[in-house]
């Protein structure tokens, strides 16, 4: 059954070509300055917020994280945790996910075994997610232990993508690394968003600018993250509304 989060985003794809989500890391600022930075986002046009790191991301900075940004900002809280300690029960909804091209259990399924019981108890919305790492991976893919997509290798990518959507996620996320130097090939994502038909593709990683963003939608994104971008950014509203003016349609 598809929850309000996640059909809040189907629905802004579809009346505008695509959506955009800030991803803020509880680890990297206190949970005042996240929420400021999320109203800043929510006033350059996000369409909500995720909440996560490869690191660091987990008990009160984490509540209290998620507390601001809800207090600031007004949107939907998604959590993006690197395990069960990434949940929290004041969030909206979760990328429920699998790490499809790890080479540990514990990205594949021991997480995510232990963190349903809590999203259950929470009662935060599951949004099942693909999650594939690719060239050059970042910290995400040190820690994921991922074995990584080559960049040279589109056709690897729209496998692994094809095979989250047959186990029935709605959602395939290609993931460059945080701080990548370039996001995901577009040839790559070209070739797996048409075998994703309607799926929904979210790119994230090395997306520093609109014209970025906007050759990513083009080739077949239907959801942008930029996290490190706006974490760096000296006006979190200009650097967010440069990303969302570039990928919507007027």
């Amino acid at each position: 059954m598809i929850g309000p989060v996640e059909e809040m985003l189907a629905e802004i794809v579809e009346a505008t070509g695509a959506a955009h989500l800030t991803l803020i890391d509880p680890d990297s600022q206190s949970p005042e300055e996240a929420g400021r930075m999320a109203r800043a986002a929510a006033d350059g046009g996000t369409d909500a917020i995720m909440v996560g790191g490869s690191v660091g991301a987990a008990g009160h900075a984490l509540e209290d994280t998620v507390a601001a940004i809800k207090e600031e900002s007004g949107l939907a809280v998604i959590l993006f945790p690197s395990g069960v300690s990434g949940l929290c029960s004041n969030a909206d909804a979760v990328f429920f996910m699998s790490l499809l091209n790890s080479r540990s259990a514990s990205y594949l399924i021991e997480n995510q075994a232990l963190g349903a019981p809590l999203v259950y108890k929470y009662r935060i919305e599951p949004i099942p997610m693909a999650y594939v790492i690719v060239e050059p991976g970042g910290t995400v893919g040190w820690v994921g232990d991922a074995k990584l997509i080559p960049r040279k290798k589109p056709e690897l990518a729209a496998a692994y993508a094809l095979a989250g959507k047959y186990f029935g996620m709605r959602m395939v996320y290609l993931e460059a690394g945080s701080g990548a130097e370039e996001p995901v090939p577009l040839k790559m994502v070209a070739a797996a968003k048409k075998i994703l038909g309607e799926t929904l593709l979210v790119l994230g990683g090395g997306i520093r600018s609109g014209n970025a963003a906007r050759n990513l939608v083009a080739a077949g994104a239907d959801v942008i993250v930029t996290g490190t971008g706006v974490e760096r950014s000296e006006d979190v509203e200009a650097f967010v509304r440069e990303i969302t003016s570039s990928i919507k349609a007027r």
